[in-house]
């Protein structure tokens, strides 16, 4: 499990782009990962993971914390509104928030639980169809719509076409969030981090560079 190798990148990436190393957050993605090679990673002493989906998590990390403190849960994917109660109790920080229904789902549960996890609004930078996330003409819109539901905000998050350059896409969402005063952008994975580090990344979701390539069997 090459963890010290994955962070000495992104500590060489950071010296590049003249920023301290601990800017940016290492988001472990463990979605479909056999449980012995998470707990070697957790073994090694990292803490923030990430999850694809609500159902995955909750039958992984509640047995974990048992076991590791200060574990953080990121989750990366698309979030049902009726799993949105569930995602809420498990993550310390949502990435995909797209749409009003689901900004408005989590600004009601946050005022019944009392607490709600970071969120990062999605935008769709490639404007593809079958990608969620708001279109970057109505980003500015999104977020004044979730600033008005008193929601934590922590920033944006994209994932570029996989045959676009990356990074035109993490500039443009850098773009976005600074025009709207955000500081946290979700962006850059285990082939193209270090290029979102030099756009500002300050969170980057990396998983088979760290844990192996995934087998959905």
């Amino acid at each position: 499990m090459p963890l010290d190798e994955i962070k000495a990148r992104v500590a060489a990436a950071c010296a590049a782009a003249d920023r301290p190393a601990d800017d940016v957050t290492l988001i472990a993605v463990s979605k479909v990962q056999p449980l012995d090679r998470v707990r070697a990673v957790l073994d090694q002493g990292h803490r923030v993971f990430g999850e694809n989906k609500v159902q995955e998590a909750a039958g992984k990390w509640p047995a974990f914390r048992e076991t590791y403190d200060g574990i953080a849960l990121h989750l990366i994917g698309p979030l049902q509104t009726n799993k949105a109660r569930q995602a809420m109790d498990l993550a310390q920080a949502i990435h995909t928030v797209d749409r009003p229904k689901l900004a408005t789902t989590l600004a009601r549960l946050a005022q019944d639980m009392g607490h709600c996890p970071d969120l990062f609004i999605q935008v769709n930078t490639g404007e593809e169809p079958q990608k969620a996330g708001v279109l970057p003409s109505q980003a500015d819109d999104f977020v004044a719509q979730v600033r008005a539901l008193d929601l934590p905000l922590a920033g944006l998050m994209c994932i570029p076409p996989v045959d676009e350059e990356p990074t035109l896409h993490f500039a443009l969402l850098a773009k976005i969030a600074a025009r709207n005063g955000l500081t946290g952008l979700s962006m850059g994975m285990s082939g193209d981090f270090e290029r979102a580090i030099a756009q500002g990344a300050t969170h980057i979701r990396v998983g088979s560079a760290i844990f192996g390539e995934r087998d959905y069997g």
